[in-house]
C-alpha cells in the first residue's frame, strides 16, 4: 500500500481531539505520522468496520482509543472521529 499523501480531518474529528488528555493527544500523533508511513503498520491493527459502519476502516491509538476513518482513494482519507469505542455508535 503507498504512502498516504493527505488526510482530511472533520470538524467532528478536530472537537474529539481537543477533548482528548494531553498525553493521549500526542499518541494520536505518532499513531497519525505512522499510519501516513504504513496504514496497515501491524501496531495499528487497521481493520474494516461491520455492520452500519460496513463502509468505514478504524485503526487503535491504544486498548482504548481508535480513529474511525474512510479510503477515498490508495493514498488519501478522511479522519472522521478518534476516541474510545462510542465514536461507533
Amino acid at each position: 500500500m503507498p504512502k498516504i499523501k493527505k488526510i482530511h480531518y472533520t470538524p467532528d474529528f478536530k472537537k474529539s481531539y481537543e477533548r482528548l488528555p494531553k498525553n493521549t493527544r500526542k499518541i494520536v500523533d505518532r499513531k497519525d505520522a505512522l499510519f501516513r508511513e504504513n496504514p496497515f503498520h501491524p501496531s495499528l491493527n487497521t481493520h474494516k468496520l461491520k455492520g452500519p459502519l460496513k463502509d468505514l476502516w478504524s485503526f487503535y491509538i491504544t486498548i482504548s482509543y481508535r480513529i474511525l476513518f474512510e479510503f477515498l482513494n490508495r493514498n488519501e482519507v478522511i479522519f472522521y472521529d478518534v476516541g474510545t469505542h462510542d465514536i461507533y455508535k
